[in-house]
């Protein structure tokens, strides 16, 4: 409830400045119908594409050219998942099993490796600290075509190639990833919650397990969320790392791309299959991370 203040003159005016300017703040939820209007268009054609996707994947390839599109869903959508998953040539299922292990690994390790390090830079005292950040922050500049050639000669050597840990331990930990849990435990973590920590003598990890790690749950939610597409989605390197016979994902609806007669109502099914699990993971813990960035919000 709004106090009133008596002020010069007698006028009264509003204990809070919302109160003294309530259209100021209106203003900001009323949109314009061309806002709305704009916003509806750049919705339908984004989802369009996709959802033409998913009505192709359900039918013949006799309806891929035709103008105007099928709008709605054929009745051959089984079959065509059917005939995904016995093709010979995609090893989908195995495609699959290997990018949802990569993408768990590489996911959990990064944002393990990233939050406790990002702990390490913002809260600890150590020589180098700002050298060994500098020189993570340029790893960021480094383009990932740059790398290939000298990660797949280490693969060789190693005896990996054609092994998905060559797809998980080169992205164990990310440039990014540590900034981002760097920028974000300097504001998120007090000093005193630290101190206080360590005089009830709680040990530098415990100080990170207990302490440090629940308060970086919203950015390591959405650092989690962002490596788990990234690893779902690559393409390059497991291109050049992995066999055809032993694929990720991606490299199985390629090689459903690269076949002698091309299937596109196979290349979509495999493509609406393959988005699955994107859209679970974001369905499952979506609504998680946008509730703790609110809550940080608030607290901030």
């Amino acid at each position: 409830m709004t106090t009133l203040l008596a002020g010069p003159g007698g006028r009264k005016t509003g204990g809070r400045r919302a109160a003294a300017h309530p259209g100021r703040h209106r203003g900001l939820w009323n949109a314009s119908p061309l806002t709305y209007l704009t916003l509806v268009v750049a919705l339908v054609l984004s989802i369009f594409p996709i959802y033409w996707m998913i009505i192709v994947a359900t039918r013949t390839n006799s309806v891929v050219a035709d103008v105007p599109p099928p709008l709605l869903p054929g009745g051959h959508g089984a079959d065509n998942v059917g005939r995904l998953f016995d093709n010979p040539e995609a090893y989908f299922a195995k495609g699959l099993l290997n990018s949802a292990l990569a993408s768990a690994a590489v996911t959990v390790s990064t944002v393990f490796f990233a939050s406790l390090a990002g702990f390490a830079f913002a809260k600890l005292r150590f020589r180098g600290k700002n050298g060994l950040l500098l020189t993570i922050i340029a790893t960021m500049m480094i383009p990932v075509q740059m790398g290939i050639i000298p990660l797949y000669m280490i693969m060789v050597k190693l005896g990996w190639q054609n092994h998905l840990q060559a797809v998980i331990v080169p992205f164990l930990v990310t440039g990014f990833g540590v900034f981002m849990m760097r920028q974000y435990a300097d504001q998120a973590v007090p000093d005193e919650l630290i101190e206080a920590a360590r005089v009830d003598g709680c040990t530098t990890f415990g100080i990170y397990w207990r302490v440090v790690l629940p308060a970086l749950r919203p950015a390591a939610g959405v650092l989690g969320l962002f490596t788990f597409m990234q690893t779902w989605n690559e393409f390059m390197w497991p291109l050049a790392v992995l066999s055809p016979d032993n694929p990720t994902v991606q490299l199985s609806i390629n090689n459903l791309a690269n076949a002698y007669f091309k299937d596109y109502t196979l290349m979509f099914a495999g493509t609406s299959v393959a988005i699955l699990p994107l859209l679970v993971v974001f369905i499952v813990f979506g609504r998680q991370i946008i509730g703790g960035i609110m809550e940080g919000a608030v607290k901030a």
